[in-house]
């Protein structure tokens, strides 16, 4: 009994089943536009607590960020750790046909790790990761925003 009616589960059942194929036609696009098929991809150093720790980060190319990840390493596990559960956490469609990142060797080998290991929603294999200086500018000026919002020395 909810709300003065009396509803079965199986009920609510049918109901899914009959609506969620066309509110997902209809919602599609909404969310179809919050990610894109290009990320960029970069890592800070940020003061938490007094300890120093490495912030990554993803964002697409519309400024949005995707998902970020703290960590006290910055080595290829963290990196791998931090990859690993940005692709978890996205749709299939969402992959990323191209990922710009800066010089730190710890993404290459991250993402061929991930790309050799194929299990889950790793990237495809036709996935291309760019080290293109300029490319990266978008994810880098980020950093200086959140650098100046936690109160820590830019650099």
């Amino acid at each position: 009994m909810e709300r003065g009616f009396e509803v079965d589960y199986t009920m609510l059942y049918r109901w899914v089943q009959h609506y969620a194929p066309e509110m997902e036609k209809r919602m599609w696009w909404y969310y179809k536009l919050t990610m894109s098929c290009r990320w960029q991809i970069d890592e800070t150093d940020v003061k938490v607590k007094g300890e120093w720790a490495d912030l990554y980060q993803t964002i697409d190319k519309h400024n949005n960020t995707i998902d970020f990840y703290l960590s006290s390493t910055r080595n290829k596990k963290a990196t791998k750790r931090f990859l690993a559960k940005v692709l978890q956490s996205i749709k299939p469609w969402a992959h990323p046909l191209t990922i710009n990142t800066d010089k730190a060797p710890t993404f290459g080998a991250a993402i061929d790790g991930l790309k050799i290991e194929g299990r889950g929603r790793m990237p495809p294999k036709d996935t291309v990761r760019r080290q293109v200086k300029y490319l990266n500018n978008i994810v880098e000026g980020e950093n200086g925003k959140l650098k100046r919002l936690i109160n820590s020395v830019l650099g």
